[in-house]
């Protein structure tokens, strides 16, 4: 038999008297528990202690909330990311925060659970279009490639190509970690790519004049 969420105590609470952020902490857990596709409205609404009626008046079926859920831990993530990143020219701010960024999604419990059960839900993100979380990682990353094309620490080029590289780059060693970190420490793993970001962003070395 599929075990449950267990209940809140104390029974189905006042809808509003419920916020979103309760509502997703209790999607969290059920997915978490469950993986995504076994996670259902009811289990989510008997978590957070809520009707089902009130839970679909919020989120109408089960990948709407995980969408909300999934949206906000990444801002909570690239907020983090930022914050690290506080020194040094844009260039190594921006590689510092990505790889802090890379550091963070390999060990977040929500993606990693996603990632053992439920893998394929994200290969339409792959193959097909960008989502929501990757256009965002990619606004992140862009405002540091244009930043840093004003301080003259990032080479120059068109932004949006630039910051598109870097996306792909660093999801790969999110998406792929798993396999990728056999008989490999995946620490290093993401310093060789803090290392290849920053050579790949350095500005080239002024051209010397030939000698005649």
């Amino acid at each position: 038999m599929t075990s449950q969420c267990h209940s809140s105590p104390g029974g189905t609470r006042t809808g509003n008297r419920v916020g979103d952020a309760d509502l997703l902490r209790a999607a969290r857990d059920c997915v978490l528990a469950h993986g995504v596709r076994r996670t259902t409205l009811t289990e989510i609404a008997r978590r957070a202690g809520v009707s089902r009626m009130t839970l679909y008046r919020r989120f109408p079926d089960v990948g709407s909330v995980v969408t909300a859920l999934i949206t906000a831990e990444f801002g909570e993530i690239l907020r983090q990311a930022r914050a690290e990143a506080t020194s040094g020219t844009v260039r190594h701010r921006l590689v510092s925060a990505t790889a802090h960024g890379v550091r963070l999604l390999q060990s977040a419990p929500l993606l990693q659970r996603v990632l053992e059960t439920d893998a394929e839900l994200l290969l339409p993100y792959l193959v097909e279009r960008l989502g929501s979380t990757q256009l965002a990682a990619e606004g992140f990353l862009r405002e540091y490639v244009v930043q840093g094309h004003a301080d003259g620490s990032i080479r120059p080029g068109d932004p949006d190509v630039q910051a598109r590289a870097l996306l792909l780059l660093a999801q790969s060693f999110v998406v792929s970690i798993g396999p990728a970190a056999a008989g490999v420490d995946p620490s290093a793993l993401t310093d060789e790519l803090a290392r290849v970001l920053d050579a790949a962003l350095r500005p080239e070395p002024p051209t010397r004049p030939e000698s005649r």
